[in-house]
């Protein structure tokens, strides 16, 4: 066997190997999407394509008063959006800190920060409930902002504090010697190349905050304030021995189009911050 035969060989079998992955990852999805399309009986077939498709479980989701999907779409959007600023704001601050300043124990706080993103949330379920309460978040939906930022604030910082590390010290330098201070550094010098950085970390910051379910369910009882995620576990069918397959995956299939758009719209600054270093040349 020649060396263009095993490349073909070789190249053949990447190709499937990747066929397979994609196959295996999008199949749920688009399952999901079929069966959104069904209703009766149908919804138990396991045809890979409706007989007879419709968008009634769609419509259904936003013309029942007693479950305001739309409403509880744009609570989600609300808090996602909330952490994401707040998450990214203190995630830049700190990571100037953690990556440019020498001080004690900075080694140490970096890996308590590391450690605190490790604890499941059942451990800090209580005692966030009596914080919640006592300043007055519970049961609002941009509540939800501080319980939100105990799993998304430790990796933002991390993971910028780790960027902002590699950055060339001349950057800084120079800034310093044109008489910025460390804010205008942070604005001024180190944003503009931190933009990869930072779209990775706040689509990570999203999608955590948008898929959150046990703090959402905790902290907030209001049907108004509830996010998708707990209202989707509570769409409820004719009655109680009904489940509504087609409203649930009708409803799984909305609420996962808006990461799927944000991954194509930063695809290039995520790849970016994947690939490329601060400056060039």
């Amino acid at each position: 066997m020649n060396l263009s035969t095993q490349r073909l060989l070789g190249n053949i079998g990447l190709y499937a190997l990747v066929a397979v992955i994609c196959l295996f990852c999008l199949f749920p999805f688009y399952f999901a999407i079929v069966t959104s399309l069904k209703q009766g009986t149908e919804l138990f077939s396991t045809s890979l394509w409706p007989d007879a498709p419709t968008l009634k479980n769609y419509v259904s989701l936003f013309t029942v008063p007693e479950q305001p999907f739309g409403r509880h779409i744009l609570n989600s959007l609300g808090v996602s959006f909330l952490v994401v600023v707040a998450s990214l704001l203190l995630g830049v601050t700190a990571s100037y800190a953690l990556g440019r300043i020498q001080f004690k124990g900075r080694g140490l706080l970096l890996l308590t920060v590391l450690a605190v993103s490790m604890f499941p949330q059942v451990a800090v379920l209580s005692g966030m409930f009596e914080l919640m309460q006592a300043i007055g978040f519970y049961n609002h939906w941009w509540g939800l902002t501080l319980p939100y930022m105990i799993f998304t604030l430790p990796f933002t910082v991390w993971v910028l504090t780790t960027f902002v590390r590699d950055l060339p010290k001349e950057l800084e330098e120079a800034a310093i010697m044109d008489g910025c201070t460390p804010w205008g550094i942070i604005t001024k010098v180190f944003l503009p190349v931190m933009w990869p950085a930072l779209v990775t970390t706040g689509l990570l910051a999203f999608i955590a905050a948008w898929n959150e379910f046990l703090f959402a369910l905790t902290f907030v009882l209001s049907n108004a304030d509830r996010t998708v995620p707990v209202s989707i576990s509570l769409i409820s069918g004719a009655d109680k021995y009904e489940i509504p397959w087609g409203k649930i995956m009708a409803a799984s299939v909305l609420v996962t189009l808006p990461l799927i758009a944000l991954v194509l719209i930063f695809q290039r600054k995520i790849v970016g911050g994947l690939t490329s270093g601060a400056v060039k040349g």
